[in-house]
């Protein structure tokens, strides 16, 4: 099996697991990217605990699914966003005003859009979450 973008395959894991109902999910390969977008998921409740388990190779996430997810994927190609054209991706990835969250990485490291318009950061686009 070769996988070309681990983060897309993460998030397709997400979107079914939670879609079928089970409330935990095993993510594979982990990476730091993965992570750090797990971290942002939790802090904003879609997702609940999770934990990196190192098997020897490239370790894994195990994590606790909350029952609010509704769709989430990975955003390819890696879009550029400037910090006053995030209403722009908004409108294309998520279905309504205040509605999920875009998942961006920034200079200032990875987070929600709402927190990079209020440190004023653009960065790159790489996921959406609602």
């Amino acid at each position: 099996m070769v996988m070309n973008d681990p983060l897309s395959d993460a998030m397709s894991r997400i979107k079914n697991a939670s879609e079928v109902g089970k409330d935990e999910c095993v993510l594979k390969p982990a990476s730091k990217l993965l992570g750090n977008v797990l971290k942002v998921m939790q802090k904003s409740e879609y997702i609940g605990e999770f934990e990196f388990i190192d098997d020897g190779k490239a370790g894994y996430y195990t994590i606790k699914l909350n029952s609010n997810i509704n769709k989430c994927g990975s955003i390819t190609p890696r879009h550029a966003v400037k910090k006053d054209e995030y209403r722009k991706f908004e409108k294309r990835f998520l279905p309504g005003q205040n509605i999920g969250m875009l998942i961006v990485s920034t200079p200032h490291g990875v987070m929600s859009q709402k927190e990079a318009i209020k440190r004023n950061a653009g960065g790159q686009l790489i996921a959406y979450v609602y």
